[in-house]
């Protein structure tokens, strides 16, 4: 088995999941639109279900990849100016959750839960060493509680996907996010990495 062709078909079903939902696309279309036998796609999973749980699971390694190289720049005045890059283009942003996600949370919930776990270990394992990083190079505040505060940003993120439906239904997550997010990073800045930021949000 090629490990290309698995990595090709996640990316394809993936791409098919965001944009119509997984209920609405079969084993068929996402063989339709490979060119490639059903027989074929069994080669490389069992059944649509184990395709999701390797899609979350790619998804999951990807997420680890990028954090893990921001990481290793070891500059945290990159963290924020990645962040800064990030907020400016959601500030306007008026998309919602895709069906992609509503669908995971009704119909496989078991998977969406176990996704949801992993996302939060992954991103409160390297908030804590980026605001590590962030402390040594005198731009977050010394004084600050780091596991806590790595645990109150990665649960932010975590109850953000989790109650979608709730706040889709009072305001646009994205902007929700911008907002709650710009609130937190001010929060833990020293006066300098204070004045980056405010520095670097005024170019943007």
């Amino acid at each position: 088995m090629s490990d290309d062709q698995r990595c090709n078909i996640i990316k394809t079903a993936g791409e098919l999941f965001f944009r119509l939902g997984i209920r609405s696309v079969s084993i068929d279309n996402i063989c339709r639109e490979l060119g490639m036998s059903k027989k074929t796609f069994y080669v490389y999973f069992a059944s649509k279900d184990e395709l999701i749980e390797q899609m979350l699971q790619a998804n999951l390694k990807y997420m680890s990849t990028k954090m893990e190289e921001l990481l290793k720049l070891n500059d945290f005045r990159q963290i924020v100016k990645l962040f800064i890059k990030r907020q400016a283009a959601e500030k306007n942003d008026v998309r919602r959750v895709p069906q992609l996600v509503y669908d995971l949370k009704k119909y496989y919930p078991r998977q969406f839960a176990d996704f949801q776990a992993e996302c939060f270990e992954i991103h409160k394992r390297y908030l804590t060493q980026y605001i590590e990083q962030g402390v040594e190079q005198g731009l977050v505040r010394a004084n600050l509680n780091i596991e806590l505060t790595a645990l109150i940003f990665a649960r932010i993120h975590n109850s953000a996907i989790r109650d979608f439906e709730e706040i889709e239904a009072l305001h646009n997550m994205h902007q929700l996010g911008h907002t709650a997010m710009d609130i937190l990073v001010r929060g833990i800045l020293s006066e300098e990495g204070l004045a980056l930021y405010l520095m670097e949000g005024n170019n943007k």
